[in-house]
């Protein structure tokens, strides 16, 4: 049983592939591997999706980019109706805290992306960058 976030509860479909549990992505609609972190970021997805009420056309999952000549790539991109990026999110696992160091990777991928809010999360804590402020708690997304 994976760990109990903030977000509320989404739906997911799973399966067990030999002895791996994999989940349906709500985006890619691909089986991707559970892992803690997949856990985290299909969790976030239905926030938005739900909650939020996000065209799930406008979201972007797991795309590369490319920063000072290395592919990194991003866990989550909302996009506005005018394409242009509204909302950054970089995932982590339950275990791993919101620290200098992901915020320093965050960063690098807002450096390319530019995108009008960026947010950190590990499904428990959730810290949103817009306007210049800080917030914490997934209603800032």
């Amino acid at each position: 049983m994976m760990t109990p976030l903030s977000f509320p509860p989404t739906e997911l479909e799973l399966k067990r592939h030999g002895s791996n549990l994999k989940v349906l992505c709500l985006i890619r609609k691909k089986w991707i591997i559970l892992t803690p972190e997949e856990w985290v970021r299909q969790h976030v997805i239905g926030f938005l999706l739900k909650t939020k009420q996000c065209n799930p056309g406008l979201l972007a999952i797991e795309k590369s980019l490319n920063y000072q000549g290395l592919t990194k790539r991003w866990d989550i991109l909302v996009y506005n109706a005018d394409g242009l990026a509204e909302l950054l999110i970089e995932c982590k696992r339950t275990n791993v805290a919101c620290s200098k160091e992901n915020l320093v990777q965050l960063s690098a991928y807002q450096h390319v992306v530019n995108a009008k809010k960026i947010a950190l999360t590990n499904g428990l804590d959730c810290f949103v960058l817009g306007e210049n402020t800080w917030n914490n708690g997934i209603d800032f997304l």
